[in-house]
């Protein structure tokens, strides 16, 4: 569907995937209009399919688009045409274990004008395509690399907002580190490069003494939706959470001295992503043993059962198609 100043969001339509025209000028290329989303569609044993909080993913959008100065839209309309998405393509949901339909909503400037302005005319658009099971062959743990030189976002700037610029000033960092053997990057505090935030993809989460631990929503990391299910799920089970900052220097010192039982990522494609090793200005530190930990395997397999319906949903987290 497209917005244009004065008259509002209008043409709003389901069609064939393909190119669509827009001026080179477009505010998208030069100013970096653009906000995002990421969910699944999940096709359930009997039949039926399961979309897992997309109204969390579009009030998310909406806080994203404010912050880049977009115009609102009606998140309730924008749900309903993505279940009317996928209930057209519900024949390229794939059924075996782990697979799904990926969803992207897009939303992004287009007017044909260069100067620093927000656009006048945009573009909101939903793709969508199966992707295959993210753990083909099984729940290995990750080596993440924390990172010192380079930075993603600061407080007062963008980075609880989904949007392609965040991904972009991670590019280098994550180049490097795949370059060092890791496939994640950790990202530290702006200011002074002590607290960590979130992984390059995903939230991080720790299990100290205990305790699930993971740093707060201040502004600088984005919002996970999946952040927000683990630490209810957690909570519901009755473990003891905290949101609270997390230095390296604690993250070093329990890993080693075994207070640190668990580190794991959390996010859309992965759900929950053990992590076993950090490394950290040239020391790799192992985590638990580099395997994956009671608590992160008992909430992966919380949230696949919902999310396929394999399990009762008592959180009111699944909308069907």
């Amino acid at each position: 569907m497209r917005y244009t100043e004065g008259r509002g969001w209008h043409d709003a339509e389901i069609k064939q995937y393909e190119p669509f025209l827009i001026s080179p000028a477009a505010t998208v290329f030069h100013y970096a209009q653009e906000v995002f989303e990421g969910l699944k569609a999940y096709h359930c044993a009997d039949g039926s399919v399961n979309l897992f909080r997309p109204t969390a993913n579009f009030a998310r959008m909406s806080a994203s688009a404010k912050r880049l100065a977009m115009p609102e839209y009606d998140e309730a309309f924008a749900n309903k045409a993505l279940k009317e998405l996928v209930s057209i393509e519900r024949g390229w949901i794939p059924e075996s274990e782990g697979t799904s339909l990926y969803l992207r909503p897009n939303y992004i400037g287009v007017d044909p004008y260069v100067g620093v302005r927000a656009a006048r005319e945009y573009i909101f658009y939903i793709i969508c395509g199966p992707v295959g099971a993210y753990y083909a062959h099984g729940l290995a743990p990750t080596k993440i690399l924390i990172e010192k030189v380079y930075t993603r976002s600061s407080p007062g700037g963008m980075g609880f907002a989904k949007t392609g610029g965040n991904y972009a000033a991670s590019l280098i960092a994550g180049e490097e580190a795949h370059q060092k053997g890791c496939d994640q990057v950790l990202w530290l505090d702006a200011q002074q490069r002590k607290f960590v935030e979130e992984v390059g993809s995903m939230n991080i989460m720790f299990v100290i003494d205990g305790v699930l631990v993971t740093p707060p929503l201040n502004g600088t990391i984005l919002p996970g939706i999946t952040r927000d299910s683990v630490l209810t799920i957690a909570k519901d089970k009755g473990y003891k959470v905290e949101e609270r900052p997390v230095s390296t220097d604690e993250i070093i010192e329990t890993a080693k001295s075994g207070a640190m039982t668990e580190a794991f990522g959390t996010g859309t494609a992965a759900v929950v992503s053990p992590v076993g090793e950090f490394v950290f200005g040239g020391e790799t530190i192992t985590v638990a043993g580099g395997k994956m930990g009671k608590m992160a395997m008992e909430f992966y397999r919380i949230l696949t059962d919902i999310q396929y319906g394999r399990a009762a949903d008592s959180f009111g987290w699944i909308e069907k198609v």
